[in-house]
């Protein structure tokens, strides 16, 4: 029976490093410590590894940019996050590679090994649940790897974001703490992978701690969702919950289509129904009345994302520890549910 290959990532875990560091350490130019390298050496002599001299000869060679993944083209937030990327990573002498998921996680898999192809610096991709291929894929890579926007329960390798299930369960308790009793959720039809599915959590899991019904859900569309699925959502909120005394949704946007149906119902807001959102678009900011929302800051997540690239490729072995930066969310009352 042949015998199986030791691979990178196997030396790697053996050593206690990433498999960047084994990568550097078997170069010559090496910047990796006297120290690490030796540790690095026994394991591949114990191990009988034999570094893929192609491999080397190619990944010496520096492609000079980074590839980013992001779900939509048309969301402010992802637009913000990859021009502070983008400035940020300039400065380095680095561009990005963009590609569009459509919130789609076989989309994202074949954009991920396509991309890799190219031999990438680093990946960035907001995170909302991989396929399992993606996850080997990207693990394997032996290049930095960042998700963004979420706190995943096993990441890959770099983290920068908040856990939008305790962003959403602070919302509902300050929603609750303020009076309201019959709060109810808008959310997509089908959020198992997610975000919106973390924020749909915690929305459940505040109304629970309440002792207040955790069932008062409501399915609007496929994500993400839109102003005219908020706006179509208030039909079902009628038929299902029409003693609502408070609408969370999952994102802006559909809160400011389901405020805008109900000031055509000729329905006050928030004198009669208040209204929650989460994001902190421009919408929310400058609808009438203001909408009540979850605000994170975009450019933050991108120039974060930029610094750590700039801080791992560099001459040290900073890559070594996994990096999770935590960027906090905030709650921003407004005039929707009577701030």
């Amino acid at each position: 029976m042949a015998k199986a290959h030791v691979t990178m990532r196997q030396v790697a875990e053996a050593a206690g490093v990433s498999p960047m560091t084994v990568s550097r350490a078997l170069r010559s130019d090496s910047p990796v410590s006297d120290e690490t390298r030796r540790r690095i050496m026994r394991v591949v002599q114990e191990l009988n590894y034999v570094p893929d001299q192609m491999a080397g000869s190619l990944s010496s060679k520096r492609s000079g940019f980074v590839a980013v993944l992001v779900p939509s083209l048309n969301n402010l937030h992802f637009a913000d996050t990859v021009q502070s990327l983008t400035d940020e990573l300039e400065k380095q002498k680095l561009q990005i590679l963009l590609g569009h998921t459509g919130y789609s996680r076989e989309r994202e898999e074949k954009l991920i090994d396509t991309m890799l192809r190219r031999r990438p610096e680093a990946m960035v991709l907001s995170y909302d649940g991989h396929t399992e291929r993606s996850i080997e894929l990207l693990r394997a890579a032996s290049i930095p790897v960042i998700e963004l926007w979420e706190k995943p329960p096993n990441p890959i390798d770099h983290t920068i974001g908040m856990s939008n299930e305790k962003a959403a369960f602070d919302m509902t308790s300050a929603l609750i703490a303020k009076g309201y009793r019959r709060l109810t959720f808008v959310c997509e039809s089908s959020d198992d992978w997610t975000r919106g599915a973390s924020r749909r959590r915690g929305f459940l899991d505040a109304m629970k701690a309440a002792s207040l019904p955790d069932d008062r859900v409501i399915r609007a569309g496929s994500p993400p969702l839109s102003v005219e699925d908020g706006a179509a959502a208030l039909a079902t909120l009628e038929a299902q919950f029409p003693d609502t005394d408070c609408v969370f949704c999952v994102s802006d946007l559909p809160a400011f289509g389901l405020l805008s149906a109900l000031r055509g119902r000729g329905v006050t807001v928030p004198d009669q129904m208040a209204v929650a959102g989460f994001g902190d678009f421009e919408v929310s900011r400058f609808a009438s009345p203001s909408i009540t929302t979850v605000a994170v800051d975009p450019k933050r997540i991108g120039i974060a994302a930029g610094e750590l690239i700039g801080r791992i490729l560099g001459d040290s072995e900073t890559e070594v520890d996994r990096v999770e930066i935590n960027v906090p969310a905030e709650l921003c009352f407004r005039e929707s549910t009577g701030a």
